[in-house]
């Protein structure tokens, strides 16, 4: 919804913040993150240690390619199209239901993509403040030095991750529009 928002007419600069804050986020460290966060939670008296932080955690780092490839879709739509769209008589809501956001799914959906995939990892790191979950194994592994414990947890996480793709990958294709999709040579 924040990418639609941004991307109407008037809002660049709106959008340019929104990415800017976006970005930073992206490059605070997990830990670090998950540390300020613990921080803010606590004074708010709300659970610091496990599944709350990290669920935060993982809203905010997923926010950036979402938003970024939502407002770089909608506003790349080509404006032969749009016009061709009130040529017709549609509204800019139908604007934006019929033509922006159609054409637009693919991008939309690999930002989407992207940022599950990406937070799959992020969220193994969660184990270590309590989240439980993948991550686990690998920390059990790292604090018994347990070599096998530590492969095992990489592997699961990164077949999981994977998988999740591939799965991400189908659903993108079924929420493509036919008419937009792009066939494949074999």
């Amino acid at each position: 919804m924040i990418g639609i928002y941004i991307s109407g007419k008037g809002r660049k600069h709106v959008a340019d913040t929104v990415i800017y804050l976006a970005s930073i986020m992206m490059t605070v460290p997990s830990l670090a993150l998950y540390g300020i966060l613990m921080g803010i939670l606590s004074a708010l008296t709300l659970p610091s240690i496990g599944f709350l932080p990290v669920v935060i955690a993982l809203t905010l780092y997923g926010l950036l390619p979402i938003i970024r490839n939502t407002y770089t879709a909608i506003r790349e739509v080509d404006p032969a199209m749009i016009e061709a769209g009130r040529g017709m008589g549609m509204s800019e809501s139908q604007i934006l239901t019929k033509i922006k956001l159609p054409l637009a799914v693919p991008v939309i959906m690999a930002g989407l993509r992207q940022a599950v995939v990406m937070n799959i990892g992020i969220a193994a790191i969660g184990a270590y403040i309590g989240a439980g979950g993948l991550g686990q194994p690998i920390f059990r592994g790292i604090a018994n030095y347990r070599m096998d414990l530590i492969v095992v947890g990489a592997v699961f996480v990164s077949l999981l991750a994977i998988v999740i793709d591939a799965l991400m990958g189908g659903l993108e294709w079924l929420a493509t529009p036919k008419g937009v999709r792009i066939r494949r040579k074999r």
